[in-house]
């Protein structure tokens, strides 16, 4: 893998492809990526050892849904089974093409009520395609035939409000293959044959944006959200107490006339999860929730059968967490890496930090998750700088790469080659060899 790159430096092509969050996904020969144009979605195939254009198909865009800045329309990532692609828009639903560009089904689903905007993506499992839809009000958790888009089963969320956390696999020797869900304040295991509920564990914070890693029989995951820190949890009363205090019209309900000049950490408009015009006792629940929520990452255990807190809750820690990017697990070390340039090795065992410092060259913001090969860790900053470090309980940098463009996606890397999306492109790089070195080497490792 290469150390240092650019532009002009170990460039092996750059292709156009339009904005947007979502992270190349790569075939053998094809990588597909979603993207938009003004108001017109994309799903994009090109040539993987090129970059040439293959094929750009427009999808369907029946609204365009309120999202928060730093949030897209063309944020999730499609997901491919090695010929056709699977891709979701908040702002439309599902929609599958074959390799040529040919469109296979599609599904509408929404609209959704999420200030933020859809952000989790499609996985793949069992000729299924599982889709996640947590929001303020109405979550749900969907199972699409992989051939034909039938929905064949859908399980309601009613607990879970907004997250963007993709979906992660666990499968349990001798036992069903499962689908592991970090939503609001819980973890929880279906089984990807029938939706069934089978564990879960609470303790999650109130939002959860980053995906979970697994390896072996733990699973690790990050979890921040506003409010969640040790110092800002607060006990809230019960909704009874409260509308005993401020229910004026005795209509069990209370409008936004009747909480004026109350102190809560949210306007009224966040705090009406349903969009009724009224905090009712649903409402109220979820704020008391996510007032006693706590931010940390999570060691756990997976397996088990229905409540497994107490017993499969290793270990949390608190300190120095990311916002967005998920944790990445490399080689027995799992790093976290934050806004402000702030990279965290853990011991997976408890949680114990091995080394934290910052990045001196790449302070900025994250939205990316880091990944690695080669001995090497990638971590590209909303700003476009990429740093290579030298992976290890003492980990090291090794270089700062400036695309000189803003980039919120996660890169990929395959056989030498990186995959990095910027705002305007989508760029491989790789170590120019001379002739006689191709990417095999003299021994014949890869």
């Amino acid at each position: 893998m290469p150390v240092r790159f650019g532009p002009d430096r170990n460039l092996v092509w750059r292709a156009a492809i339009g904005p947007g969050q979502s992270s190349p996904v790569l075939t053998r020969d094809r990588i597909f990526v979603s993207a938009v144009e003004g108001d017109r979605l994309w799903v994009i195939c090109l040539d993987r050892s090129s970059g040439d254009l293959l094929w750009k198909r427009e999808v369907p865009r029946p609204r365009s849904e309120v999202m928060h800045r730093a949030n897209g329309p063309a944020s999730p990532t499609p997901v491919t089974d090695g010929s056709n692609v699977y891709a979701f828009f908040g702002d439309f639903g599902l929609i599958s093409f074959d390799s040529e560009g040919r469109e296979r089904w599609r599904l509408p689903l929404g609209p959704f009520i999420n200030p933020m905007g859809q952000a989790a993506s499609p996985i793949l499992a069992d000729g299924r395609v599982l889709m996640i839809c947590d929001q303020e009000s109405g979550s749900f958790f969907v199972a699409v035939d992989q051939m034909t888009g039938e929905v064949l089963w859908r399980v309601e969320r009613a607990g879970f409000t907004r997250g963007f956390s993709t979906p992660v696999l666990y499968q349990p020797k001798g036992g069903t293959l499962q689908a592991l869900v970090a939503g609001s304040h819980q973890l929880t295991a279906y089984s990807v044959d029938s939706g069934k509920e089978i564990w879960w564990v609470r303790g999650l914070t109130w939002q959860m944006k980053s995906t979970p890693v697994i390896d072996r029989d733990m699973l690790y995951l990050n979890g921040w959200a506003g409010g969640g820190d040790d110092s800002q949890r607060e006990e809230v009363p019960n909704f009874a107490d409260f509308l005993a205090e401020r229910d004026v019209d005795g209509d069990q309900r209370l409008s936004q006339q009747e909480i004026e000049g109350l102190r809560l950490r949210w306007n009224f408009d966040r705090l009406d999860l349903d969009r009724t015009g009224f905090l009712e006792d649903r409402d109220w629940r979820i704020y008391r929730a996510k007032r006693s929520a706590r931010n940390g990452a999570l060691g756990i255990r997976l397996g088990g059968e229905g409540d497994m807190t107490a017993s499969n809750l290793l270990w949390r820690y608190q300190r120095t967490l990311p916002n967005v990017p998920s944790p990445l697990l490399y080689e027995d070390i799992l790093y976290l890496m934050k806004e402000g340039g702030i990279l965290t090795a853990l011991d997976p065992s408890n949680g114990s930090v091995l080394k934290q410092d910052r990045i001196r060259e790449a302070l900025g913001t994250y939205y990316a998750s880091p990944v690695a090969g080669d001995g090497k860790i990638f971590a590209v900053s909303h700003e476009g700088k990429v740093s290579v470090i030298r992976a290890g309980a003492d980990w090291q940098v090794l270089s700062v790469n400036d695309l000189g463009s803003e980039c919120s996606a996660t890169p990929a890397i395959s056989e030498g080659r990186l995959y990095i999306r910027t705002r305007e492109f989508l760029y491989c790089f790789g170590e120019h060899r001379p002739p006689e070195q191709p990417l095999n080497d003299r021994k014949g490792r890869r």
